[in-house]
């Protein structure tokens, strides 16, 4: 998937392909938005503190019974086109699964870039609303790892059945 690497000193640079995905859905921006709340539960962290606790098998436990995907956090990007002037709804979410994560970043720390996965819900100044994310399937892709891949493959198809799910679910 990769490009050709340029190198120079201690810097490598390396070109990859990224499938953008958007999924446009007819709701409204807090329709859709509500559904993804309700259809994506907020992370529970208490994994972590488990963890630093030295209670590896417990937080493996908790994670299992966990949901498959999960908000990690969210930012309102339309807040801040408020400095241009502008008004736009558009929050960026934070969906992943740290389990998930974790059977791909043993195999290549630097899966953690995009782990979790960025997505975004806007709504255009049309008033047309969609999610956008770059697909797992070829952000992870880039690292060339059959074992990342299996699972990105799975995350994928987890994630964009959420987003269709919340963006053309019914009231």
């Amino acid at each position: 998937m990769g490009g050709i690497p340029v190198v120079s000193g201690n810097t490598s640079v390396e070109r990859v392909t990224i499938e953008h995905v958007t999924i446009r859905s007819g709701k409204t921006f807090a329709a859709v938005r509500t559904a993804l709340e309700a259809l994506v539960p907020r992370l529970d962290d208490g994994f972590s503190t488990l963890l630093r606790f030295g209670l590896a098998d417990r937080a493996r436990q908790e994670l299992e019974a966990a949901a498959t995907l999960s908000i990690f956090g969210s930012r309102d990007h339309g807040v801040l086109l408020a400095i241009a002037g502008l008004k736009q709804q558009a929050i960026q979410y934070d969906i992943g699964n740290p389990l998930t994560a974790s059977l791909m970043t043993r195999h290549k720390i630097s899966a953690a870039l995009y782990a979790p996965i960025r997505v975004l819900l806007l709504e255009s100044p049309e008033g047309g609303v969609a999610f956008e994310y770059d697909r797992p399937v070829s952000t992870f892709g880039q690292f060339g790892d059959e074992r990342v891949n299996i699972v990105a493959r799975e995350l994928d198809e987890n994630l964009e059945n959420v987003l269709q799910k919340a963006a053309n679910s019914f009231d």
